[in-house]
């Protein structure tokens, strides 16, 4: 897996108004909003959690599936993304987190961090780290 991006449904609440997002590919990511422009606010800030768990967790990250008529892409922001392209490189190359400091020459510590959804990683060092994992990161902008 390669993106970060995954369709999501917005279902028109006909009692209150507003909309439930949903994600097929990510059953425990639903949100909600007033308008359209707020659900995919409330969407982009759900999917960033939901992977941030799945990573915490040591689950699997789900493979996203194509978008169909009348779904909104949503990406998961960028440092979250990064964070989960290393998580992914890491169960792909079999290779611990030990392994990877002694490759960094750094500690442990630090690769924890790095790997943490929730720690202020600079882009240099997630770079860095995924050439060390045989990978690099790419960026697209649609």
């Amino acid at each position: 897996m390669n993106q970060f991006i995954y369709p999501a449904t917005l279902i028109p609440d006909e009692v209150d108004g507003g909309f439930t997002v949903i994600f097929r590919d990510v059953p425990e990511a639903n949100t909600q909003g007033d308008t359209v422009e707020e659900c995919l606010t409330e969407a982009a800030d759900c999917i960033e959690e939901a992977m941030a768990g799945r990573i915490r967790r040591g689950d699997e990250l789900p493979v996203p599936s194509k978008c169909k008529t009348g779904e909104k892409l949503v990406p998961v922001p960028m440092q979250t993304a990064m964070k989960a392209a290393l998580y992914q490189a890491m169960k792909e190359t079999g290779i611990s987190k030990s392994e990877l400091a002694r490759k960094m020459g750094t500690h442990e510590k630090v690769v924890r961090r790095i790997l943490d959804p929730h720690h202020g990683t600079k882009f240099p060092t997630m770079e860095r780290t995924l050439f060390v994992l045989g990978k690099h990161a790419e960026l697209h902008v649609t």
